[in-house]
């Protein structure tokens, strides 16, 4: 009787046909993953998904036409991010908005870092970072159309780009990786409560930019100090 073939062949054992000898698995396409996790990101922090908003699985394979793998692995990544959480019985849900103690839990964060983070970036920045900060900041000086949904959406992603790089100018990459988790969030709660802000703002960044320029810490570092104060003022009303 023979035995049926399993797919398995003993070591130095001859296959009968070339088909037989060389069997891969199928992959799925590089980057697939990466993909999936950045089309869920952009949906979140746009609010095209709101925050405390069930997730499923299944409905995401079925938009995006993936398998549920990727789909669970982004889900993954996106939990480790704090922009999803998983919830027994219930599955994935986006992250809720931040309430008034957790807004405020950051601010203080927030002062007690990112000031450093400026005067790290004004002793250590090279001068090519400084010059790529100086052309990110001049997109994002305002214009007449500044105070629309999608201006100021855009306007919301280049902040966070903005003190992202000057976080990794301290060389630290938990200050970076902390304070990119921080704004995530920080920028759901704005674009929930977006306002006439953009000029303000935009001002208090080329303050600190020059500071940063010129190199002068004892500024860089008073100048965010004063940018992440007022920042608290225009949104502690939503909280």
């Amino acid at each position: 009787m023979v035995p049926p073939k399993t797919g398995i062949e003993k070591i130095g054992s001859a296959p009968e046909s070339q088909a037989e000898a060389v069997v891969m698995p199928i992959r799925r396409p590089a980057g697939l993953v990466d993909e999936v996790y950045n089309r869920v990101r952009a949906d979140i922090m746009s609010l095209k998904i709101p925050p405390d908003t069930r997730i499923t699985i299944e409905s995401l394979a079925r938009t995006l036409g993936v398998s549920q793998t990727p789909i669970r692995e982004a889900l993954s990544m996106l939990e480790a991010k704090g922009l999803v959480t998983k919830q027994h019985l219930i599955g994935y849900c986006t992250a809720p908005i931040l309430n008034r103690v957790q807004f405020e839990d950051i601010h203080e964060i927030r002062l007690l870092i990112e000031p450093y983070a400026a005067r790290q970036a004004a002793l250590k920045m090279s001068e090519e970072a400084i010059g790529e900060l100086g052309r990110l900041l001049a997109k994002m000086r305002p214009r007449k159309d500044a105070e629309t949904r999608s201006a100021y959406d855009l306007f919301a992603e280049q902040d966070s780009d903005l003190h992202e790089r000057i976080a990794q100018a301290t060389g630290n990459p938990l200050i970076a990786d902390s304070l990119a988790r921080m704004h995530i969030h920080l920028h759901i709660f704005r674009l929930c409560y977006a306002g006439n802000i953009t000029s303000d703002a935009h001002e208090e960044h080329e303050i600190l930019f020059r500071a940063i320029e010129t190199r002068d810490a004892d500024a860089a570092e008073a100048s965010m100090r004063r940018h992440i104060q007022k920042s608290h003022a225009r949104f502690s009303q939503f909280a």
